[in-house]
């Protein structure tokens, strides 16, 4: 993910922020409020107001040991900011930007269809039967920025035998694409 950070980071300075404000190779810890501190991935930070907080993960294989923790992760992550910014710890700070960028495998395991779920006692959400792992990363992300847990939300895919080709990723959905991810990130830092 270091290209995605470093990439994200030359944008911004493009758009006018100066690269003194933006952190993603050290001094990334933040507060939080179940815990003493969280690592993000990239920081915007101007004078002592945080505008910006970024994480970006990856997943190749292990899809059906990992889906379910890195659901856990990033709403957790969120929901750790979002408390200690109510509890004033990152006080003076108007309200950050917080985006979610999710990089998965692209594979015939990613776009088949997820473990067989185990409902003993209810059955599991409509949009969450029969989905392949693919489409439940793209449910992760779309419903991180509906209940605002996050300002927006980016979902690629990338075939590990196509990484010297030009195109050699994929954005399923159109409004979880990097255009729409940082232009809205751009809004929120450029001045």
């Amino acid at each position: 993910m270091d290209g995605f950070i470093a990439k994200i980071a030359e944008l911004m300075t493009m758009a006018g922020v100066d690269s003194k404000d933006i952190y993603f190779k050290r001094c990334l810890e933040l507060p939080g409020y179940y815990r003493p501190t969280k690592r993000w991935d990239i920081i915007v930070k101007h004078g002592d107001s945080l505008m910006a907080a970024l994480e970006l993960k990856s997943q190749v294989g292990s899809f059906d040991n990992n889906v379910n923790n890195r659901a856990e992760e990033a709403i957790g992550n969120a929901v750790d900011l979002w408390t200690a910014f109510r509890e004033n710890a990152l006080a003076p700070s108007i309200s950050p930007w917080l985006g979610y960028l999710f990089l998965l495998q692209d594979c015939p395991e990613s776009r088949t269809r997820g473990n067989r779920l185990n409902q003993p006692h209810f059955k599991v959400l409509p949009e969450f039967r029969n989905t392949t792992y693919s489409t439940r990363y793209e449910i992760l992300c779309r419903k991180l920025v509906l209940e605002r847990q996050y300002n927006a939300a980016c979902f690629m895919m990338a075939d590990q035998d196509n990484a010297d080709k030009k195109e050699n990723y994929r954005e399923p959905a159109e409004d979880l694409t990097a255009a729409v991810f940082l232009d809205r990130l751009l809004r929120q830092v450029a001045r």
